[in-house]
């Protein structure tokens, strides 16, 4: 009688060992009942040391006193799939891993304790971010079809001379965009030197750009260098330029004809070498029509023209960006978070943006003063960010199936249910767009 049961414990123990993935079981008393090859290469922990012991101090993560994974699953009858968690391995390393857990049943379907799965993330993370480079332009980072074609054209941009307009909504990383211009161009090691033109009073933004003598006016106590002459050899960016009054546009335009100026109370001609990438939030082509903005000035400066979308035309890049903040915080405050929970995510896909990445960034960097732990919740985001009319469904455990049926829902609305636009602006093609309509039972109107 225990001859088969011996060969089948003998095989479920082979079986075991021959998979990647960790394996590892637990008593009612958190103590290890089983624990496979795989488990032993991912800890450095002998199997003979591990059973017996607290899981705890086998696994050293610090989930294990605050959020144990096999604890939730055996209060809550329900099964933990992929979380990511840090552990402490035998050696003092920190690994990454993702785990599953799962309630462990006897033959008869009584509760015996816990199973828990896990993987090794160390490969799968550098091979990410080898991945993830093809998605970087200097410090910015996107997949979305768009940006994907203005960073194959930037190295051919930066390398020119020529002005560069750039076009956005507030937030959407035209400062980021005309550094990435800058370090990328044959005056990489000159300045670059940024002016917001929007925040500097009219009476002010020439002595800014041009600078002064002394005696020019009353409190021109001794000479003063204007941005311009400080961009020599480098790149000057002048941001919100539609901002400017019809004055200031009459002397940028000579600047820009003739690479000249003449500082406030000078006689003298200055010459300038400085590259000029300009930006606005503003249609400058609908200022013109409006008689708001000189025509020559536009077309003198709208030689090459980039726009950059808003983030909600690019809600694919959020995990991406969400990565790419929590790794520089990460850095930067000396904290190992790994990254959201599922409803923290449906959050902000669900929310418009309308701040734009620099909106997304405050979020995450909120998040961050407020997370104690490895993983950031709902209660750790900006309250604004709550959907004013889905709060009982964001309460409720969406399932990304859940979240990418309603973001497909939401852009067929917003694209008058026609599948080519809704597929263009999801970044997706069409008959992925058709086949996912077609699974998640999507009615069309």
């Amino acid at each position: 009688m225990n001859q088969p049961r011996h060969h089948f414990e003998k095989s479920y123990h082979i079986i075991l060992d021959s998979i990647e993935e960790g394996v590892f079981t637990v008593d009612l008393d958190w103590r290890i009942t089983s624990f496979n090859r795989a488990a032993e290469k991912i800890t450095g922990v002998a199997r003979q040391e591990a059973i017996g012991a607290p899981c705890s101090k086998v696994f050293n993560a610090s989930v294990c006193k605050t959020n144990c994974v096999l604890r939730k699953v055996i209060k809550s009858n329900t099964p933990i799939m992929n979380m990511p968690i840090n552990i402490t391995r035998a050696d003092g390393k920190r690994t990454p891993i993702s785990v599953n857990g799962a309630i462990l049943m006897d033959h008869r379907g009584c509760m015996i304790g816990g199973v828990e799965t896990f993987r090794d993330l160390t490969v799968v993370n550098k091979l990410r971010q080898q991945l993830g480079r093809q998605h970087f332009f200097e410090n910015m980072v996107s997949k979305n079809q768009k940006m994907q074609r203005l960073f194959s054209a930037l190295p051919q941009i930066a390398e020119s001379n020529c002005t560069v307009l750039i076009e956005g909504a507030t937030g959407t990383g035209k400062e980021l965009l005309a550094r990435a211009i800058h370090y990328n161009s044959p005056k990489k090691k000159g300045p670059f030197v940024a002016v917001n033109c929007g925040a500097l009073p009219e009476t002010l933004i020439e002595s800014e750009l041009f600078g002064y003598k002394t005696g020019a006016f009353t409190d021109a106590k001794k000479d003063k260098p204007g941005r311009f002459a400080r961009a020599q050899d480098g790149t000057i960016f002048l941001d919100e330029i539609g901002d400017i009054s019809q004055a200031s546009q009459i002397r940028l335009l000579r600047v820009l004809e003739e690479k000249a100026y003449e500082p406030l109370g000078s006689v003298k001609t200055a010459s300038t070498n400085a590259r000029v990438v300009v930006a606005t939030r503003r249609k400058l082509a609908e200022m013109v029509e409006e008689n708001s903005f000189r025509e020559d000035l536009y077309f003198r400066i709208n030689v090459i023209k980039l726009t950059l979308p808003t983030l909600s035309e690019r809600k694919e890049d959020i995990p991406l960006l969400v990565q790419y903040f929590i790794e520089r915080f990460n850095n930067e405050k000396e904290k190992k978070i790994l990254g959201l929970t599922q409803n923290a995510m449906a959050v902000l896909t669900l929310h418009d943006w309308p701040g734009n990445i620099r909106e997304l960034e405050n979020a995450i960097e909120h998040a961050f003063v407020l997370c104690n732990g490895e993983l950031i919740h709902l209660c750790h985001l900006p309250d604004e960010l709550w959907p004013k009319n889905d709060v009982a469904l964001i309460k409720t455990r969406l399932t990304l199936r859940e979240i990418e049926k309603r973001a497909i829902i939401q852009a067929l609305a917003k694209n008058n249910w026609k599948k080519a636009s809704t597929a263009r602006e999801l970044g997706v093609h069409k008959n992925t767009l058709r086949r996912k309509i077609i699974r998640h039972g999507i009615e069309m109107t």
